[in-house]
């Protein structure tokens, strides 16, 4: 098999919905995925997974109970497991996740916004 390159200005412009992730890659039980951000997520954890948010446009914040952090593009966090979080965009962000395959993105707190099988782009 080939290698493809995979060009994000792309994918990102293949859909619009907000809190709902693609997959545009996979390497070592890890998925690539692509999200957009607006407004207010709900607040959840991962009991296996650790989780990378890479911001490409826009900016957004990470919330935790005691604190947040504000990511602006270039800038990627690293979420442990365990670990309760919500992202919040004030206007749409685009960002790049990477996290195991089979990771839900509402984690344990699942509900409607949970996307149990991400389409491929």
């Amino acid at each position: 098999m080939i290698p493809a390159k995979v060009t994000l200005t792309e994918k990102l412009a293949q859909f619009s919905e907000h809190w709902s992730p693609r997959i545009v890659g996979e390497l070592n039980g890890q998925q690539v995925k692509l999200a957009k951000f607006q407004g207010e997520f709900i607040w959840h954890h991962h009991e296996l997974e650790d989780e990378l948010f890479l911001v490409l446009h826009g900016w957004f914040e990470m919330q935790f109970r005691d604190h947040s952090v504000t990511l602006r593009e270039g800038e990627f966090l690293i979420v442990p497991r365990g670990i309760e979080h919500r992202p919040v965009a004030a206007e749409e962000v685009s960002v790049l996740l990477f996290e195991p395959a089979g990771t839900l993105n509402t984690g344990s707190a699942g509900g409607a916004l949970t996307v149990h099988a991400p389409p491929r782009l």
